[in-house]
C-alpha cells in the first residue's frame, strides 16, 4: 500500500488536500512447468493462493496434480511457475495472448469456445437459510482490512452453512480475489460443498464458473448478476444470490437450497 496526496472538491465548499492510501497493483506472470501462460494484474499478497486457485478454477489441474509453486521477484513484477506432477491428468489451459487486467477474468482468451465452456455439476444436498446468508454478509464488512484502508479492492469469502466466515481474500481484481480464496480453501482442505462464497462485486458468468469448479453450491454477490451468469448457474446447479444488502437479497437460481418456502424460479421471466 502507498499513501498518495489528492485534492477533494465538493460543490458546497473549498477544495481541500487529503491523504489517500492506495492498494498496489502488480504484474504477476503465471506459467505452467516453465511455459508462460498469462500475466495477471493483481495485489501482490497471497500469491501462492492466487496461483493454486487459478489452476483449479481454470480447470488446468486438480490439487493433487500440483507438485509445487515457485515465486520469483523480478524488476517488473513477480514470476510464478506452477509445477504439475509428471503424468498427472491435466486440463488444457485456455490459450491467452494478452495480460489479464484486474477487472477482467478472460482477457486474452483467443477463441469463443474457450470463453464459455461447459461446467461441471456441483454437489447437491446442502440447505441454507436466508438468515445465515445475511449473518455472513454483515460479518464480512469487518473482515476487509485492505478494503477498509483503500476503498479500492474486492473481497471473496467462504462461509459455513450457518453463516460463519471461514476464509477471506482481497485483491484489486474480483477474479483474483476469488482465485486467491479458491487456493486458500484448497490448501486448508476446506469442504467447499458445505458452505458458500460471497463476493463484494457484480456476478458475471466467469465468477459462477470459478465457484462451480471449486464444487461450491452457492455464490452470493453484493451487486447484480448478468443474464449469462444466471444461465451458467442453472447449468451447473449453483445457487446464485445477488443484490445482497443489509436489508435482504435476491435469489436468481437454485432457490430450492433455501427449502420449501422458496418460490420456484423456473419459467419466470
Amino acid at each position: 500500500m502507498r499513501k498518495r496526496l489528492g485534492q477533494v472538491w465538493r460543490a458546497a465548499g473549498e477544495p481541500a488536500g487529503v491523504d489517500r492510501i492506495t492498494p498496489r497493483e502488480t504484474p504477476i506472470a503465471l506459467s505452467f512447468d516453465g511455459r508462460p501462460h498469462t500475466v495477471l494484474m493483481a495485489s501482490p499478497g497471497d500469491v501462492e493462493d492466487l496461483a493454486l486457485g487459478f489452476t483449479l478454477t481454470e480447470g488446468v489441474a486438480r490439487l493433487e496434480a500440483i507438485a509445487g509453486v515457485e515465486i520469483r521477484v523480478q524488476p517488473g513484477g513477480l514470476v510464478v511457475d506452477i509445477r504439475l506432477v509428471e503424468g498427472a491428468t491435466r486440463g488444457r489451459p485456455r490459450p491467452r495472448s494478452l495480460e489479464g487486467r484486474s477487472s477482467c477474468g478472460l482477457c486474452g482468451v483467443q477463441r469463443l469456445a474457450d470463453a464459455v465452456r461447459p461446467l461441471p455439476k456441483v454437489s447437491e444436498g446442502q440447505i441454507f437459510t436466508h438468515e445465515a446468508l445475511q449473518r455472513a454478509l454483515i460479518a464480512l464488512e469487518g473482515l476487509q482490512p485492505l478494503g477498509s484502508l483503500t476503498r479500492a479492492t474486492h473481497a471473496a469469502a467462504f462461509a459455513s452453512a450457518d453463516g460463519r466466515i471461514v476464509l477471506v481474500r482481497e485483491d484489486v481484481g474480483r477474479h483474483n480475489a476469488l482465485d486467491k480464496l479458491g487456493g486458500a480453501l484448497a490448501r486448508a482442505g476446506v469442504a467447499t460443498r458445505d458452505g458458500f462464497v460471497l463476493v463484494t462485486s457484480r456476478c458475471s458468468f466467469e465468477m459462477v464458473e470459478k465457484v462451480a469448479r471449486l464444487d461450491c453450491p452457492m455464490i452470493v454477490a453484493i451487486s447484480a448478476p448478468t443474464d449469462l451468469a444466471i444461465q451458467k448457474a442453472q447449468e451447473a446447479g449453483v445457487t446464485l444470490v445477488a443484490l445482497a444488502r443489509a436489508d435482504g437479497h435476491t435469489v436468481f437460481s437454485g432457490a430450492e437450497r433455501f427449502g420449501r418456502a422458496s418460490l420456484p424460479l423456473e419459467g419466470r421471466a
